[in-house]
């Protein structure tokens, strides 16, 4: 008896007990689905995590003034460097040839008054300059109308991206102030756009009392403002993040002119931190998970021992004819293995099929996030379900290989 004729009983056999098999792969299928559903609703909050992380700028990294030292170190005074200019940032836009979307930008006052017409807001609006990409690197969307152009950032033109809050202040309902003229700092500026609202949700709050000029217009408008620069790269792919900063690393250096050995003269900092900790937690329940869904495995491949168990007890006779056909103790093992994996195998396509469908329900329902097909936890639930077919069935098959074929012939 040959392997191919081994499957071929086995099969067999399990459709002459088809109650019986149904029973044992559903429990399979418990287990499996248990398995496969938590870990893929993890990996679909895990996904919606990195994309709002990355619409709020999380997979981005800026470079800025180094942080001054105060007083001294181990006795020392510590090194202070010159400020990061605007040049300087301008050539680093112009030359980075890295993985991800450069944008500089700045903060000129957070205590501005914006005027139309009779409407005067409170005193409390915040004013950056920011170039074309400043949007979509960190991560703001146009509600309406549209964003500066490179031309309007370069040239200094006086146009202006509005948040809601200043446009709830300023204007009626039903009122789009796209192309209407705001009196700010002492000019003109026509709304090209306005911005999203983000809400209540913390660090994003103030974007709403935001009025965004061209970069080069600030310089204009307040040229006796000592203006802080930065530059924020966003790499679209967190895989990059590294080979970005070590490439626009070497670039900052070039430029600002750093000898070899010397200390960076620059900050560069990763925008990710919020992030990481978040995949932190979800890597810990994903172990969580795991062992959750393995412990109901567990459960159910001892159900399915004890099923096994009882199938060779009532097929003692036929092992008997078998035995006495000339059928080695392996072929017998064998036969018995192969019934125990295609039934494990038949409860975890059911157990993989409705683990993602609940998983991703489960994600999608709480977080929104997009259908995801886990290649790796069905890899693994259909690898768990061979092991547990073996060892459940190791057992059964080794006492079945056992028995006297006199006995079993015997046996009623």
């Amino acid at each position: 008896m040959n392997i191919r004729e081994n499957i071929k009983e086995g099969i067999k056999s399990i459709k002459a007990n088809k109650l019986r098999t149904f029973l044992t792969a559903a429990l399979i299928s418990i287990g499996i689905t248990s398995l496969v559903g938590i870990l893929t609703a993890i990996d679909g909050i895990q996904n919606s995590i990195d994309k709002s992380f990355s619409s709020l700028g999380a997979n981005t990294f800026d470079i800025e003034d180094k942080r001054r030292g105060r007083g001294s170190s181990d006795g020392k005074k510590e090194k202070s460097y010159p400020k990061v200019t605007y040049d300087q940032l301008l050539t680093f836009k112009e030359k980075y040839e890295g993985p991800g979307t450069p944008s500089i930008y700045t903060v000129i006052t957070g205590q501005a008054e914006v005027k139309y017409g009779s409407k005067v807001t409170n005193p409390n609006q915040i004013v950056r300059g920011g170039d074309e990409n400043y949007l979509t690197v960190d991560g703001y969307d146009v509600a309406e109308g549209r964003p500066f152009s490179a031309n309007e950032s370069l040239n200094g033109s006086y146009v202006a991206l509005v948040g809601s809050d200043v446009i709830d202040e300023l204007f009626d309902d039903n009122v789009s102030p796209v192309g209407k003229k705001i009196s700010l700092m002492g000019s003109k500026f026509r709304i090209v756009g306005t911005i999203a609202e983000q809400g209540g949700a913390s660090g994003t709050s103030n974007i709403d009392r935001t009025i965004i000029i061209p970069m080069q217009t600030a310089r204009i408008i307040a040229p006796e403002r000592n203006f802080g620069y930065e530059i924020a790269v966003s790499v679209a792919d967190p895989t990059q993040m590294e080979n970005a900063m070590a490439i626009a690393r070497g670039l900052m250096r070039k430029i600002r002119r750093d000898r070899p050995g010397q200390e960076d003269s620059f900050e560069l900092s990763a925008s990710k931190s919020l992030a990481q900790r978040i995949g932190s937690i979800t890597g810990n329940l994903r172990i969580g998970g795991f062992v959750v869904g393995f412990l109901t495995l567990l459960g159910a491949s001892i159900g399915l021992m004890n099923i096994m168990m009882v199938s060779v007890t009532e097929r003692t006779r036929e092992i008997g004819v078998r035995k006495a056909l000339g059928a080695t103790p392996l072929k017998i093992r064998q036969q018995f293995l192969i019934e125990a994996i295609v039934i494990t195998q038949m409860g975890g396509i059911g157990g993989i099929i409705f683990g993602m469908g609940i998983g991703n329900l489960t994600s999608t329902v709480l977080f929104k996030s997009d259908f995801i097909v886990p290649w790796l936890w069905m890899f693994v639930a259909v690898v768990i379900g061979i092991v547990v077919g073996l060892i459940s069935g190791y057992i059964p098959a080794h006492k079945a290989s056992k028995l006297d074929p006199i006995d079993s012939l015997r046996f009623e």
